[in-house]
């Protein structure tokens, strides 16, 4: 039985806006009915500006819709647990021999601020409230996962939803889609993640603190509060610091030099693949 609905899930990075401009050009089908961007409330500008490009006139025939379900950033400064999602920060924890441990903490924020208001749309888009029954394979929901990152796909937790991935069915990598989108003389997407994920290599940190100085100072801020400050998660967590970045130093001392800056022989090069947004 067809979908009722064939959803677009675009976080506004490489594999979601490929996949939207393939459309476009027919090269996957059906056309989507619309796409949905879930925004964190703590989305860098040059997510936003493109996305706001993908939502002009001429550009794609099918609607965006932009769905949230509060902010990270808000959540991660507030003292306040009736609005709370962990995200999964390093944490440094001590034990009983004075010995200094990594762990990574708990991961809400992708259910949360993702998640939920993605699937609250569709239910809308469906004309069903958030308790309706929904028959299953109802929706159609295209994932922009690319075959570089197969390891990520996995079947949506509701019935109804069938979550499909169409680069995968179409063979092409993260390198495929950007070599497609300049071959059609499209921008390059900006790699799509909130502005303190913990998830960035350190090519995105070093990329923000030189061509983004606003979110930048900004994540510096947030790292340092979520350390030092009166917040919930800090409260929650007791003893334990966390810190944005793997090293356990505060992100504004990290080294963020490359290997050949350093005069080293740099044999691979750090990228994030984006945990959250494609």
């Amino acid at each position: 039985m067809k979908p009722d609905l064939v959803i677009l899930s675009l976080g506004a990075g490489v594999q979601s806006t490929a996949m939207a401009l393939m459309a476009v050009h027919g090269e996957l089908e059906p056309m989507p009915d619309a796409g949905i961007f879930a925004d964190t409330g703590w989305e860098p500008s040059g997510t936003m500006n493109h996305l706001s490009w993908l939502s002009s006139p001429n550009v794609l025939p099918f609607p965006i819709h932009m769905v949230n379900n509060g902010s990270i950033r808000e959540s991660l400064m507030s003292e306040d647990k009736t609005r709370y999602a962990a995200v999964p920060y390093f944490l440094e924890e001590i034990d009983n021999r004075g010995v200094s441990i990594k762990r990574m903490g708990r991961r809400q924020c992708t259910h949360e601020y993702k998640l939920k208001p993605l699937i609250w749309k569709q239910r809308e888009l469906l004309g069903k409230g958030r308790r309706s029954r929904i028959r299953p394979g109802a929706v159609e929901c295209w994932v922009g996962i690319s075959t570089d990152e197969a390891s990520r796909m996995k079947p949506s937790h509701a019935q109804w939803i069938t979550n499909r991935w169409p680069l995968i069915e179409a063979g092409m990598s993260r390198r495929d889609c950007l070599d497609w989108m300049e071959k059609h003389g499209y921008p390059t997407p900006p790699k799509s993640s909130c502005i303190g994920c913990p998830f960035h290599s350190d090519t995105m940190w070093r990329d923000m603190k030189s061509n983004d100085p606003e979110s930048w100072a900004d994540a510096v801020l947030v790292d340092d509060t979520i350390r030092n400050g009166e917040t919930y998660q800090s409260k929650e967590l007791g003893k334990s610091k966390q810190y944005m970045h793997t090293s356990l130093k505060p992100l504004d001392e990290v080294d963020l030099s490359t290997a050949e800056e350093r005069g080293q022989l740099n044999m691979f090069e750090n990228d994030c693949l984006g945990m959250c947004g494609v």
